[in-house]
């Protein structure tokens, strides 16, 4: 049985994609500096591009699944 998204649910997705998004930024700060002489990076660069990554991969299967059902 294939299930098909529904309009409320692909608000539902996008809305708690967008949050997520918002938040990413708080929690990937870098912690409290340490008090020798080490510097302190946040992890941010490569996380974003891999979360990216993820979204798009994820759109084309639901693309994808979308015109399978069609057919």
């Amino acid at each position: 049985m294939k299930q098909q998204i529904t309009f409320k649910s692909r608000y539902q997705v996008l809305f708690y994609l967008v949050i997520l998004f918002f938040l990413i930024p708080f929690i990937g700060n870098a912690q409290p500096g340490l008090e020798d002489d080490v510097r302190d990076l946040p992890v941010d660069g490569g996380l974003s591009l891999l979360v990216a990554a993820g979204a798009a991969y994820g759109a084309k299967k639901v693309q994808q699944r979308k015109r399978n059902i069609k057919k």
